[in-house]
């Protein structure tokens, strides 16, 4: 199996006009960036799904942007869901648009699935700058970057 595949679980994504095809070139993007030839899936979920997922994964009782899957099986790395409250939440917070912030956990979560991490300070600034490569290709500023005075 190839290609990146979008599971649509909360209707609030779909109000996104143009946002399902940026996904999926933003995931397939980070998929040539982590080096990775394989399937992926991405499941647009709310955020009681991601609370779900991240209790029962990691432990955590509360919701997430994004938490990432990889996969054992040959020829297909992994899932990928992302919140759309949280998503929201965060972006209005940072004001960025919406759109721009659910593309950057895209590649976020699939770089993820390639094996970067950020745990410690060297791993994040190696996939930190992959990210900030990829989004710039996208035509998205650097989410890291400090916000202008």
């Amino acid at each position: 199996m190839s290609g990146i595949t979008l599971v649509i679980e909360d209707e609030a994504w779909r109000a996104h006009r143009g946002l399902q095809k940026r996904l999926k070139e933003a995931a397939a993007a980070a998929a040539r960036g982590a080096r990775l030839r394989g399937g992926i899936t991405i499941l647009l979920a709310g955020d009681a799904r991601l609370r779900a997922l991240n209790h029962d994964f990691r432990g955590k009782d509360k919701p997430t942007n994004v938490l990432s899957f990889p996969s054992g099986a040959d020829g297909y790395h992994g899932d990928i869901a992302i919140a759309h409250g949280v998503t929201a939440a965060e972006a209005k917070a940072a004001g960025k648009r919406f759109a721009d912030h659910a593309v950057h956990l895209a590649v976020h979560g699939v770089l993820h699935l390639g094996g970067h991490d950020h745990e410690r300070p060297g791993d994040a600034r190696v996939m930190e700058g992959l990210e900030v490569k990829i989004l710039k290709r996208l035509g998205i500023a650097d989410p890291y970057a400090a916000p202008a005075p």
